[in-house]
Parts: C-alpha cells; structure tokens; sequence
C-alpha cells in the first residue's frame, strides 16, 4: 500500500502545482516542465506497481452484474478523454471532459472493486479530479471555445473511443481480469 499511496502523491502533487503554486511552476520554466512530466511518469509506475502488489483487503462486495455498468461508463469516459482533441458537439459545450472522464473512470472502477487498494487509487484519483475541476472554476471564468469540427469530430472521436476500448479490454484480458463477463 506504500508504494500505491506514494505513487499517488507523486500524480496528485505535480498535477495540483500548476493551480496551487503557480509562481513557482513558473519560475522554474522548460526545466519544471520535464520535472514534473517525470514524477507524474514515476507516480503512475509506482501506482501500477503498488496497486498489483497490495493485499487484498474486501471492504464491499461489488452488486453482480456490475461489470457491465463499468463497461458502459468506461466508453463514455474515453469518449470524455476524446472530446478536446476531436473537437466534436461537446467540445464547446462542456468545461472539463478530461476531467469528468476521469471521474466516471473512478466511480465505474469502484462498482466493480471492493478492496482497500481500489478505494484507495481509484477513490483517490476521482477525488483529484473532482478537487482540479474546483481550482479550475475558482480561477476564473470559462473561455468557452469557439469552432470545433461538429459531428465529424465525434465521428472521430467514435471511432478513437472504440479502437482504445478495445485495446484496454485486450489489456485487462491479458493481466488476467475479462472485461466482458458482467461479474468480476
């Protein structure tokens, strides 16, 4: 659990500087940039890491069934993470879809996990995103963009969404959890 925990503070403390201490992101320049492009690098290995290495500790049991809710919300959170590169309808409508894609992301991980690691990574990385989208809001009003490529770019994104869901479920099949039985 060290290592997951670490791993942790080593993505959320890089990601929060940017809106807790700006000054110091600055002043450090192109230098800060690869700094903290490394511990969010080193933050996720570690998490890999520690969460495939912690004990498993069952604090619920996910209800049956729930694996296909995670897989329905996990297309529309990779279809979130598409949005501000595709420049579909939402693109323009909707402030953070990174980050709410990454908390569907967590709530979708924690229907099907019940243990102490995945509260603690996923629980953790969906509080994040929660706390980034506050500091973002209180920072100032949105610029909400302009143009964007319509239904072409959710077409894009379509596909994009469907080619990396698939290349996620290959992923999880092969570390030994099927995405598509229902029950995990």
């Amino acid at each position: 659990m060290l290592l997951l925990s670490l791993g942790l503070i080593l993505w959320i403390a890089p990601h929060l500087l940017k809106r807790l201490a700006p000054g110091l992101r600055e002043s450090l320049g192109d230098r800060g940039k690869g700094l903290v492009a490394l511990l969010i690098v080193a933050g996720v290995v570690l998490m890999v890491v520690g969460y495939r290495s912690a004990e498993f500790v069952p604090l619920y049991d996910p209800l049956p069934g729930m694996g296909h809710a995670n897989n329905t919300l996990m297309l529309i959170s990779v279809f979130l993470f598409g949005v501000g590169g595709t420049k579909g309808t939402l693109y323009t409508k909707m402030r953070h879809p990174m980050l709410t894609g990454q908390v569907i992301w967590a709530l979708a991980h924690l229907l099907v996990n019940g243990d102490l690691a995945s509260v603690v990574l996923f629980g953790g990385i969906g509080l994040w995103a929660l706390v980034q989208m506050v500091l973002i809001n209180l920072a100032g009003a949105w610029a909400r963009p302009t143009g964007g490529r319509g239904l072409k770019g959710d077409a894009m994104n379509l596909v994009g969404t469907l080619a990396l869901f698939g290349v996620i479920a290959y992923i999880h099949q092969w570390l030994g959890h099927p995405v598509f039985l229902g029950n995990y």
